[in-house]
């Protein structure tokens, strides 16, 4: 007679039998069978793996609980799968019998070996291997005992004790309430019944760590201590047992036995067999409940934590070894203080040898013996026990249990956490090197996207903030970064971020009182601890905007080219401290930005030069002419960092004279930059020696041609005005290879005021003569570079013939409107910026002279 069932099915696919083992062993031990867990757990294991892996298609399992026995059931679609064959059967007289030595056939072997009965039933499309497991007679009598106890070391009891029982449907709602559960919580049966037990039950969170209620519901067995929610609204800790069930139909429940938690003796389970029953018959299993662990801080979490609940310990903590194996670090932690939780590190070696991680030990009272573990202080445990993990021979951790009474742990349990050890720590590795190869993957393509980032800008203040914002909040909650003052100045705050920008200020202000730290050496991370040491000593490390802030601080120098250019700082919040991980990204990421910040300072530097240099060979400011208007439109192509080759110029020669000049030199940068600071200032000293126009140009091309290899050819437009007293202007011009001036009259009409006469820096005998014409009131002389003429769109190009046909609009305008309207035009002759240096040169008599 079947009395209780269960049936899956699994895909074929490779984690099935391991989601296989974990069904069966749920069924059993919620139907209370744990006596036949383990064989039915490697049988089921066996043929599921033969259907999923093997065969290749899906698999069906059924467990069915009958009268003194167990029948598990595996069904898979491949029928034509080949039986075992035995010593009684020839191996040849039938392809359906399979090499006994092959994996085909193992479990069907196995099933042989382990189970009371077997046997395989085809049908159509379809082939079921099942077996019987036998259930072991109950016995009456005494299952644990524990030694006799004296009398003052008992539970103590006030009164009649109460065991509250609530039965729980597979949602978590209440089934059943029983009287001993209202005298308790005062809730009266018909006001609980059908409501979510997470409305009764304060579960202890510990974020990212640790199993919820709905979880912790779902497990075979569970006992443990947290909260309940009385009627009144008070909270009473309870301590509790649960036990996960199934009905005749296979629908599952929880069943929770609660007391009062100073009377949890009456539920804890023993932590010791009984003498003479062997160890393994409480063989601890610190990965049970936890399924798939998604990262490795929830497995080393789930673990301290089923560690302590199964040893009866107050605390529990379990150390990873670094990759050279010589520090062990804090990764899980339940019981201890706060401050060595997380990432705490200290050396694997403590020199004393009766303490060697590498072996199991028992330590009876650490009072009067202490162990020397920094993750132990102030945490006040006198019991402590500890194996290590090791994976081929490997030491990579150490898992260890203590409690608050000495003398609680012996050898035998020293003995079983090691056994349960060893299979954890092959899941633990396994998990850490996933998890270090993702790491590995993050931190590749975190540094990459930095460098692109970088790379993409030479502006220094923009730099500056890209590195900090690269750093937060991937490696740290806040940044600021130091940069080097010249000759051995101190550093100097350049930049800070925080991940909440409400406290940037005052990080800031802290930062700003906090002298700032030592250059140091070239490479490497180093702890400092001046912000939060200021903070403490002003009395703000409480204050508005700075409580919980300053946890760990480190500082990397920034080295590029051999120097340390500044330095990079970087906060965690209070409570939290660095990974050496995240200390190896960053110190890769100061490299990057280190070299990023030193060519944006150097670009910075070429730029103030370069426009310095600039300005230099421009003239300060323009002198006032009478019955003249005059105005000037410059503009350098590229970035800024290049010295352009055209210029201008206006300056008085005599008294009522004036030279003005607009001429490009060939190129850019230095070489050209001699060359326009020879030309501008020649002009003017033999324009004021009495020289004419012709003249001058013929000894500015002498000596341009005296500069040897570094002479550049010089387009030049120069003359000299005279206004005179009827209002109009004289002009004596001399254009020497320069795009032509052009002349607009009042009724519109525009024309050339020069003819074209030979470039200089070419030829030594120049045969230059000086044109004359005069402007009337009204008209205007534009003068242009070839940044100007030349602009163009694809195959357009703006010319003489479109500049002309701008001025043509631009009668009665003033000076200064008509080089804004040239301006414009050649900006909008094409959607990209110019690419050439623009000069524009404009003169207007106006039409009444100002007196």
């Amino acid at each position: 007679m079947v009395t209780a069932r269960a049936a899956a099915t699994f895909e074929p696919v490779g984690r099935s039998a391991a989601a296989a083992r974990s069904f069966v062993r749920d069924a059993l031990l919620g139907w209370g069978l744990p006596e036949v867990v383990d064989d039915a757990v490697v049988l089921v294991s066996e043929l599921v793996t033969n259907a999923v892996v093997h065969a290749g298609t899906a698999a069906e399992v059924c467990c069915l609980r009958e009268d003194g026995t167990v029948r598990i059931e595996v069904t898979d679609h491949h029928p034509e799968r080949g039986l075992p064959s035995f010593a009684d059967v020839p191996t040849t007289s039938s392809d359906h019998y399979a090499d006994p030595d092959g994996e085909g056939g193992r479990g069907l072997l196995m099933c042989a070996a382990l189970a009371e009965r077997w046997g395989v039933e085809y049908g159509s499309g379809r082939k079921t291997v099942w077996f019987r497991l036998t259930l072991p007679a109950h016995v009456a009598g005494t299952r644990y005992a524990l030694p006799a106890t004296p009398g003052g070391e008992l539970p103590r009891s006030s009164g009649p004790v109460h065991v509250a029982v609530v039965q729980l449907d597979d949602d978590g709602r209440v089934l059943a309430w029983n009287p001993d559960a209202e005298a308790l919580f005062q809730h009266p049966a018909a006001a609980v019944l059908g409501h979510p037990w997470a409305d009764l039950a304060l579960w202890p969170h510990t974020p990212d760590t640790g199993l919820g209620l709905a979880a912790t519901l779902r497990l075979a067995r569970w006992e443990g201590g947290y909260a309940l929610r009385r009627a009144d609204g008070t909270a009473v800790d309870v301590y509790g047992v649960q036990v996960r069930l199934r009905d005749t139909d296979g629908t599952p429940s929880t069943l929770c036995l609660l007391v009062p938690d100073d009377q949890r003796a009456v539920l804890r389970s023993p932590a010791r067999a009984l003498p003479g029953e062997k160890a393994e018959s409480l063989r601890l299993d610190l990965l049970a409940g936890l399924g798939t662990a998604e990262d490795l801080d929830t497995l080393l979490q789930h673990t301290v934590e089923r560690a302590r609940d199964l040893l009866d310990g107050d605390a529990a903590y379990l150390l990873l070894t670094t990759d050279d194996e010589a520090e062990f670090e804090v990764r899980a932690a339940t019981g201890l203080p706060a401050a060595h939780r997380r990432h705490t590190r200290f050396p694997v070696d403590t020199g004393n040898r009766y303490d060697s991680p590498r072996l199991p030990s028992v330590h009876e009272d650490l009072a009067t013996r202490p162990t020397g573990l920094p993750v132990l202080d102030g945490s006040g445990v006198r019991s402590l026990l500890t194996v290590p993990l090791k994976v081929e021979g490997r030491l990579i951790g150490s898992l260890g249990v203590a409690t608050a009474a000495p003398g609680r742990y012996d050898n035998e349990d020293a003995l079983r956490l090691q056994s349960a050890a060893d299979r954890l720590a092959l899941a633990v590795e396994s998990t850490r090197l996933t998890e270090l190869e993702q790491l590995r993957r993050g931190s590749l393509s975190f540094l990459v996207e930095a460098s692109d980032l970088l790379a993409g800008t030479l502006e220094h203040e923009q730099t500056l903030a890209l590195m900090a914002q690269m750093a937060v909040p991937t490696l740290a909650s806040w940044c600021a970064v130091y940069t080097n003052g010249d000759h051995g100045a101190p550093a100097s705050l350049a930049f800070v971020l925080h991940e909440d920008e409400d406290r940037i200020d005052p990080l800031r202000a802290l930062l700003d009182k906090t002298p700032a730290p030592d250059t140091g050496p070239t490479h490497g991370a180093r702890f400092w601890t001046a912000p939060a040491d200021a903070a403490h000593g002003t009395g703000l490390a409480d204050g508005p905007g700075l409580t919980g802030l300053l946890g760990e601080t480190v500082v990397l120098p920034l080295t590029a080219r051999n120097r340390v250019i500044g330095l990079l700082a970087l906060g965690t919040p209070a409570g939290i401290r660095f990974r050496q991980e995240v200390l190896e990204l960053a110190e890769d990421l100061s490299r990057r930005a280190a070299l990023a910040l030193d060519n944006s300072r150097l670009y910075s530097e070429r730029t103030a030069t370069s426009q310095a240099l600039q300005r230099s060979l421009l003239p300060p400011e323009l002198p006032d002419i009478p019955g003249v208007e005059v105005d000037v439109y410059y503009q350098a192509a590229g970035e800024g960092n290049e010295v352009g080759g055209d210029f201008y110029d206006l300056f008085p020669i005599r008294e009522g004279t004036y030279g003005f000049a607009i001429g490009d030199v060939c190129g850019t940068g230095p070489e050209a930059a001699s060359v326009t600071g020879l030309a501008r200032h020649s002009l003017r000293l033999l324009a004021r020696e009495g020289l004419d126009a012709p003249q001058v140009l013929r000894r500015l091309n002498a000596a341009i041609l005296d500069e040897g290899s570094r002479s550049r050819f010089l387009t030049l437009l120069y003359g000299e005005l005279t206004p005179r007293p009827d209002g109009s202007t004289e002009l004596s011009l001399v254009c020497a290879g320069h795009p032509l001036p052009l002349r607009l009259r009042t009724d519109g009409r525009v024309d050339r005021a020069a003819t074209p006469q030979p470039l200089l820096g070419v030829m030594d005998d120049l045969d230059l003569t000086a044109e004359r014409l005069v402007l009337a009131p009204g008209e205007v002389l534009l003068c242009v570079t070839d940044g100007v003429t030349e602009r163009r769109e694809g195959r357009r190009m703006l010319g003489d013939d479109g500049l002309a046909e701008v001025l043509t609009g631009c009668t009665g305008l003033t000076a200064g409107a008509v080089a804004l309207r040239v301006q414009r035009a050649v900006e909008r002759f094409a959607p990209e910026p110019p690419s050439d240096d623009m000069a524009i040169l404009t003169l207007r008599v106006p039409t009444q002279r100002t007196a």
